[in-house]
């Protein structure tokens, strides 16, 4: 048994033992996205540093806790807080939870992420369903001996993020008045921000927003056969041509201000996914 395994076996076996219900949505919130869960809606708060085996989040704007809350009655195992490439940790280790939940039995992982919109019709502020991604991190977390039991030596990629998840986030987004664009999100792997070179050739590449995190979390859900979707807050614009300055503070300052419309898309949709039981 390889290490990483261990870790993962262990850090699963533990969260199942410890939460007083497993529910079969999970959530990933990203950079400054963490704010709108109420205490209210949270029955247990678990900070990684207490799961065995877990990394430890090292990035501002990430709590580093294992929430099991309620929206709108719902159940879900959220994840406030993720692990990246740029921290030093391996493909492997920042898609542990990933792999925990798909142990536990989790049918439906929502991935949400802080990107910089590369399309210029995408205003700043504003909701991306992902449609596709392109992996430019050079890493990929299915590197290595294959876990059979957790699924194929080769995956394919063809449609990792769920159309019908994609169609109920639209609709969700309708009912709430808001706009939510489709595009393709590329990851990097960071920490530095993109040149205007690397923007505009990720433009032409097809890319609409940019991020350092999610692909690698996808790829292992979909390799477990849990149905993925990915919402990005849209919290800057990235124009080769007029590139202006930002910093991680007005990223987590706009990602704050756009967690209230990630909200008011959740608490829509979430008790939808769990009723359509997709």
């Amino acid at each position: 048994m390889t290490d990483i395994r261990k870790r993962i076996e262990t850090a699963a076996k533990w969260i199942g033992a410890a939460c007083p219900v497993l529910p079969r949505i999970g959530l990933v919130l990203g950079s400054g996205l963490g704010s709108w869960i109420t205490d209210q809606a949270v029955r247990m708060r678990i900070p990684y540093a207490d799961i065995p085996g877990f990394p430890l989040s090292t990035v501002p704007g990430h709590s580093g806790t294992l929430l099991v809350a309620d929206i709108r009655d719902t159940p879900v195992l959220v994840f406030s807080g993720r692990f990246h490439l740029y921290e030093g940790y391996g493909a492997q280790e920042v898609t542990l939870p990933i792999r925990c939940l798909g142990l536990l039995g989790t049918s439906c992982v929502v991935l949400t992420n802080a990107a910089g919109a590369l399309n210029p019709l995408f205003a700043t502020g504003g909701l991306m369903v992902i449609t596709d991604h392109i992996n430019m991190t050079g890493h990929n977390p299915l590197t290595g001996p294959n876990e059979d039991a957790w699924g194929p030596r080769f995956p394919d990629m063809s449609q990792v993020y769920c159309p019908i998840l994609r169609d109920m986030a639209l609709h969700a987004a309708l009912k709430t008045g808001q706009r939510l664009e489709q595009g393709v999100y590329v990851a990097v792997a960071g920490p530095s921000l993109e040149t205007p070179a690397e923007t505009r050739m990720y433009r032409i590449a097809g890319a609409d927003a940019i991020g350092m995190s999610t692909v690698p979390e996808a790829i292992v859900a979909h390799h477990m056969g849990m149905k993925v979707l990915g919402l990005s807050c849209l919290t800057n614009k990235n124009l080769p041509d007029c590139m202006a300055r930002t910093s991680q503070d007005e990223i987590l300052s706009q990602a704050s201000q756009s967690a209230t419309a990630l909200a008011a898309l959740l608490q829509a949709l979430v008790p939808e996914i769990q009723d359509h039981h997709v």
